[in-house]
């Protein structure tokens, strides 16, 4: 006679998880390795689950809507003043900016001509929310090269200027990467020599950066393999003891392994600034088209609006994508002033 399990007994463990769970983890692992483990689903268990009721904003969020121009056709096919006046017309209350080695806002650019482009945006009725740079990736604050360091450090210099001639008080700041993964024949950098590299750059940044007004917001990521918990970021960013250094909180860059509305509370006052990523976990194999408009990916937004408005979040929310539409443009921007929107609970 078989003997029935009992609640605590081995046999009925597989019974506890959901058919969901079986079919995940036969799709991580597959189906043979999984009834390997005794965790294979039963014959007949599959008793549809009850979806989750769709949550919509229970109030208005006091928070501003904000982009950043790598969602745009810039410069290929607007203008920077195209582009403002497409924000402005799809409702965005500000623009994020992003450095560059050539062009409107970089190097190549006098003081007067960044000085224009704050103007430019404030005229339309936009504001700055802050100054972004893909430098700090090919200009890492803790490269292997010594000279690539002390260029990094330089173009930051440059950065922080501009935030300050742009009359925004944000400056994105990558404190460094032991890997960068699209770079194969780069050499990695051992996790102790990054952290003490990024603590000396982003200290001998400080005095400028605080003279000039501008704060350096690290940005949480996990693809340069470092500060890739909430409790690592605190350390860092305390480490300085400094009003100057904060969080850029990006939901999307942590979403492979962890969830935002986790790192919200812990991180707290410390984010000075915000990108929405959204991010999508049906893809498990990392590159840009993980990332998603709005609203098209697996992000429990509201979850994560609460946690911001529980940590008394009331800055820029902007929204970061790196792949415009090659046909009508426009059409992803009002997409997303319009997802803002509903988020912010400015839309039913």
């Amino acid at each position: 006679m078989k003997r029935r399990p009992t609640p605590d007994s081995p046999e009925s463990a597989k019974h506890q998880l959901s058919r969901r769970e079986i079919l995940a983890y036969s799709a991580a692992f597959g189906s043979t390795f999984l009834a390997a483990q005794g965790l294979a689903a039963e014959p007949g268990d599959d008793a549809a689950e009850p979806k989750a009721a769709i949550a919509q904003p229970a109030k208005r969020y006091d928070m501003k809507k904000s982009i950043n121009l790598w969602a745009l056709p810039y410069p290929d096919k607007m203008s920077l003043e195209e582009c403002f006046r497409l924000c402005k017309d799809a409702g965005f209350d500000a623009v994020e900016v992003n450095y560059a080695l050539e062009g409107d806002l970089s190097p190549e650019a006098s003081e007067a001509d960044i000085r224009a482009i704050g103007q430019m945006a404030r005229r339309i009725g936009l504001e700055i929310s802050g100054v972004c740079s893909f430098l700090f990736w090919p200009y890492s604050l803790t490269h292997q090269d010594p000279e690539r360091r002390k260029q990094g450090f330089d173009l930051a210099v440059r950065m922080i200027d501009a935030a300050r001639l742009l009359e925004t008080e944000n400056l994105l700041t990558i404190a460094g990467a032991t890997y960068i993964p699209w770079l194969e024949d780069e050499p990695p950098v051992p996790h102790d020599v990054c952290d003490r590299r990024a603590h000396e750059a982003i200290g001998r940044l400080i005095p400028h950066a605080k003279k000039a007004g501008v704060l350096l917001n690290i940005e949480n990521i996990f693809i340069n393999g470092y500060l890739h918990s909430p409790q690592e970021m605190i350390r860092f960013v305390d480490s300085f003891k400094s009003e100057t250094v904060g969080v850029h909180f990006d939901t999307g860059n942590i979403m492979a392994y962890h969830f935002p509305e986790h790192w919200i509370p812990m991180l707290g006052p410390r984010i000075k600034n915000v990108h929405l990523k959204e991010y999508s976990k049906k893809v498990h194999e990392f590159n840009l088209h993980t990332f998603r408009p709005l609203l098209d990916g697996t992000t429990n937004w509201p979850a994560v609006m609460e946690a911001f408005d529980g940590i008394g979040y009331r800055g820029y929310l902007t929204f970061e994508y790196f792949n415009p539409f090659a046909h009508w443009p426009e059409s992803l921007i009002y997409q997303t002033s319009d997802a803002l929107d509903r988020m912010l609970g400015r839309k039913a």
